[in-house]
C-alpha cells in the first residue's frame, strides 16, 4: 500500500456534515474465499471509529461495526475511519494480522499505523486455519468500495441498456434480424465478451445487476464457483443474486 501515514483516528463524537459512504464486498479470488453479506455505512467527518472483526452474539451497537463469521479472525481486528477528505486503516493488535493489497500492516499483536485505503483496495483479515475444512475458518478478503454509490440507482449506461433488452424482446426484431441489436453507438449489449460472440434473439442470456449483459452458457462457470456472491468480470461490481428483488 501507500506509504504509511501519522494520520491519527478523530476524536470519538457524533460527525457533521456530508455523509461518506463505504462499502466493503467479498474478494472473489479463489474457491476459498469466504462468503459474506457485503455491508455499507454512511460515515460523517468526526464520526466514530468503525471496528472490523469477528461476530459475536453478544448484545450491541452494530452500526460502527463490520463483523464477519470468521473464527479466524480477532473481535476487535482492526478500525476504520474518515478523515480530511480520506479514508485510513489501522490493525488493533490482531494475532495474525491485517492486510492491505497483501502487505501486513503491523507484526503480531502489535498495533499499526494508520494507513490510507482507495477504491478498489483489497483488504485481508488473518489467513485461513489450516487445520479446519469449514468455511469458518476461512480467512476474510474483500473489496474496499468508495464512491461507486452511483451504480446502484438509474443511471445512462443501464437505461439503455434495458431499452436494448426490450428491443431485442420485440416482436419486430425476431421477425427481420438475428443480428445482435445496437441503439446507442456508445453504448451497447451487442457483444459477450467472454466468447466474444453477438448477443442476440433466441439465446439464453444473464443480465449482471450492474446491466451488463453475457451468455449464460459462457458466465455460468464464474456464477457456480462462488455462488450466491457474483463479481462481474468488466465492472468488478460485487451483487448477491439471492438478494431480494424490489
Amino acid at each position: 500500500p501507500s506509504s504509511a501515514t501519522t494520520a491519527q483516528p478523530p476524536p470519538q463524537i457524533q460527525g457533521t456534515g456530508p455523509t461518506h459512504p463505504i462499502r466493503l464486498i467479498p474478494h472473489l479470488d479463489s474457491t476459498r474465499s469466504l462468503h459474506f453479506e457485503a455491508g455499507c455505512r454512511d460515515v460523517r467527518q468526526g464520526d466514530p471509529l468503525l471496528r472490523i472483526g469477528r461476530f459475536t452474539e453478544q448484545p450491541g451497537n452494530t452500526s460502527n461495526k463490520f463483523a464477519f463469521k470468521s473464527k479466524v479472525d480477532s473481535r476487535g481486528h482492526a478500525e476504520v475511519w474518515f478523515d480530511a477528505g480520506a479514508w485510513y486503516i489501522k490493525d488493533t493488535k490482531s494475532s495474525s494480522g491485517t492486510f492491505l493489497n497483501h502487505i501486513r500492516l503491523s507484526p503480531p499483536s502489535t498495533e499499526s499505523r494508520p494507513h490510507p485505503i482507495k477504491d478498489g483496495d483489497v483488504l485481508q483479515l488473518d489467513v485461513d486455519y489450516q487445520g479446519g475444512t469449514e468455511e469458518i475458518y476461512r480467512c476474510v478478503n474483500m473489496r474496499v468500495e468508495l464512491g461507486r454509490e452511483w451504480k446502484t440507482g438509474v443511471n445512462p449506461f443501464n437505461s439503455n441498456v434495458l431499452h436494448q433488452l426490450r428491443a431485442l424482446s420485440s416482436p419486430s426484431t425476431k421477425l427481420t434480424t438475428k443480428k445482435a441489436v445496437a441503439i446507442s453507438p456508445n453504448i451497447s449489449v451487442a457483444d459477450c465478451v467472454i466468447c466474444l460472440c453477438a448477443v442476440t434473439v433466441c439465446q439464453a442470456l444473464f443480465i449482471a445487476p450492474c446491466s451488463h449483459a453475457y451468455h449464460y452458457k459462457c458466465i455460468r462457470p464464474l456464477l457456480q464457483m462462488h455462488h450466491p456472491g457474483f463479481s462481474c468480470p468488466i465492472c468488478r461490481t460485487f451483487a448477491d443474486l439471492e438478494a431480494d428483488v424490489d
